[in-house]
């Protein structure tokens, strides 16, 4: 659990945040045999900085690339995100922006529901907005450039970020529901599937090596009997077929590309 300035003293169940904190994050280290993606749940109750990740292209020495998607698990009636301009601004207005705080203005703010997924490529400005519960799948990565943090008092990032950012608007095709159907990403960085019950052949065949399994409503056990996830937790495995979905309801499954 995180402590954040933009995150909650009450969570959602199954979490409980400790007395006196914040909980904005809640994250589950990446294994040893599979460092390449992060799982975190976010909760918030104020915006969260205008940032930007660079990519491993043009990351520098220290730093990491980020690519990241979320899936909207609940949000209030007017929560947003803010993703992308809504039109195409040079550097040096997005510079000018950032200083004077109209780079809020400039971005598109989304409208976010229970059932969303934004895939958020490396380069993409964006913000995450109040009354909002996610969950966020990432290369495993914290280089994070904040261009604007409504003036509380940390630091600014605004050369490296404009060094990185895509001063563009947002894809719509970076855009869908679990309503389209159950592959909510095939990026170049990880895949994500949103499962219902137990996953099927298809599934399977696009899962054969080690994956990590977020369980939303029900259980998934190992096969042996050697662990079990519920809600608010993840389990690492060497592969889905070593699985029991026989107690599963909602489940996220993602590896690396």
């Amino acid at each position: 659990m995180v402590d954040k300035v933009w995150g909650r003293d009450v969570l959602p169940a199954p979490f409980a945040a400790p007395g006196g904190k914040r909980i904005g994050e809640i994250w589950f280290e990446p294994p040893p045999e599979m460092p390449q993606v992060l799982i975190k749940y976010l909760f918030t109750s104020e915006k969260l900085s205008v940032q930007v990740h660079p990519s491993d292209s043009n990351a520098l020495p220290g730093e990491a690339g980020k690519e990241e998607c979320w899936l909207v698990l609940d949000a209030e009636p007017d929560a947003r995100l803010a993703i992308g301009f809504e039109r195409n601004v040079a550097p040096d207005e997005i510079a000018a922006a950032a200083q004077d705080g109209t780079i809020e203005s400039l971005l598109t703010w989304h409208p976010a529901r229970p059932g969303d997924l934004f895939y958020l490529p490396a380069g993409t400005v964006h913000a995450i907005g109040p009354g909002l519960s996610l969950v966020e799948v990432q290369q495993a990565s914290d280089t994070t450039f904040r261009l604007y943090d409504y003036g509380r008092p940390r630091e600014l990032h605004v050369e490296r970020a404009l060094a990185v950012a895509r001063g563009a608007p947002y894809e719509p095709a970076n855009k869908r529901s679990i309503a389209e159907g159950q592959a909510l990403v095939d990026g170049p960085h990880f895949r994500l599937d949103r499962v219902t019950g137990a996953p099927d052949a298809a599934t399977l065949a696009a899962y054969p090596g080690a994956l990590l399994v977020l369980p939303l409503a029900g259980e998934v056990r190992a096969e042996d009997g050697s662990a079990t996830a519920g809600p608010g937790e993840c389990l690492f495995a060497p592969s889905l077929a070593s699985l029991d979905f026989g107690s599963a309801e909602v489940t996220l499954l993602t590896r690396a590309a």
